[in-house]
């Protein structure tokens, strides 16, 4: 039985939090994702970071009503990505089956 390596990126609780959500709406604003996750403006902005730099999700930063707007939307890679990290997670659950 062999364990499979678990993706760094997405062993973080926030960043695994994050691209869970973004998978199930596709595409969420900022201030959702604070509010859904609990966490603070400033850990969840460089959490989004980390996510982007590895290609798991886009970040789109726009105007609405003269506000600045964050838009996150999860990318092939990052569902690809979660998809993986579920499966290794799964072979530690069930470490005698293959």
């Amino acid at each position: 039985m062999e364990f499979k390596e678990l993706d760094p990126i997405l062993h973080s609780q926030l960043r695994l939090a994050v691209v869970s959500l973004l998978i199930s709406v596709r595409e969420a604003e900022f201030t959702f994702l604070k509010e859904k996750t609990n966490s603070t403006a400033g850990n969840l902005s460089v959490q989004i970071n980390k996510l982007k730099d590895a290609g798991y999700i886009e970040v789109t930063k726009q105007f609405s009503n003269n506000y600045p707007q964050t838009i996150c939307k999860v990318t092939k890679k990052g569902i690809e990505s979660f998809e993986a990290y579920v499966n290794a997670l799964q072979s530690y659950m069930n470490p005698g089956k293959e």
